[in-house]
Order: structure tokens, then C-alpha cells, then sequence
């Protein structure tokens, strides 16, 4: 098992970890998956387009307008209940396959850390598993 400790700077922001998740991958491993696992419950972990950062931009955008940072019927004591609730939708975990040591994306698609929260020091927890032969 490997971590990834990361500082995100902003509130909201959408972080390109897939080269970091890469770096990661132990050299003996030909063939398997890497399961990436969020451990926190305002951040989260999903793939999407890495080629335009404007999808990112998007992405937040339409978030923020789904589920505003601050709502009258918010019950949640602490000022972040948008963040959890963002976070659910965008999920706590992903397995990407590894092919010859390199993980096996889709041509455009990229590995995202997404704060909800921030700024705040993350940390992600990554297992690596060999494929039966």
C-alpha cells in the first residue's frame, strides 16, 4: 500500500493526480489494478477529461449551482455540509487497470483528487494488486 499526501489551495478545486498515481506503481508489477481510496468524507476521487482544463472549470461550476455553499435548510453544525454532499456524488474511491507498468486510461481521461473543503493537507490511500495469471 502507498499514500499520496497532497495540499490542495482552494475551497473547491479539481487536482490532476493520475502522473503522481503512476510514479507510484511498483516496478514489478506488469499486470493488475490500482485501487485509489479517498478517506475523507468532504474530498473525493473520480476520471474525467484531462486535455481542457476548462472541463474542470465546468465541472466545479456546476456543482457550486447544484449545491450551493450555503443553504438555509443546511443542518450540519460545521459550514460544509455542500462538501459532503459533493463528495457523495463524485465518489470515495476508483480501480484503474496497470498494463505493462503504466495505468491503462482512456485517451483523454485523467485521475482528479476533488476538493470540497479546502485549503487542506489530503492523503489518498493506493493499493496495488497483481492480476492472476
Amino acid at each position: 500500500m502507498a499514500e499520496l499526501v497532497l495540499q490542495t489551495r482552494k475551497p473547491c478545486e479539481l487536482l490532476d493526480i493520475t502522473d503522481l498515481i503512476q510514479a507510484r506503481i511498483p516496478n514489478d508489477l506488469a499486470c493488475g489494478i490500482c485501487h485509489v481510496f479517498c478517506p475523507h468524507t468532504t474530498a473525493g476521487v473520480t476520471i474525467n477529461e484531462n486535455a481542457d482544463p476548462d472541463v474542470r472549470h465546468d465541472l466545479l461550476a456546476k456543482l457550486e449551482k447544484l449545491i450551493p455553499r450555503s443553504e438555509p435548510f443546511y443542518r450540519h453544525c460545521e459550514g460544509n455540509s455542500d462538501a459532503h454532499l459533493k463528495a457523495v456524488l463524485t465518489g470515495f474511491s476508483v480501480v484503474l487497470p496497470v498494463v505493462n507498468g503504466s495505468l491503462r486510461l482512456g485517451r483523454w481521461q485523467g485521475v482528479y483528487f476533488c476538493e470540497y473543503d479546502g485549503p487542506r493537507t489530503r492523503r489518498l490511500n493506493l493499493l496495488f494488486q497483481r492480476a492472476e495469471e
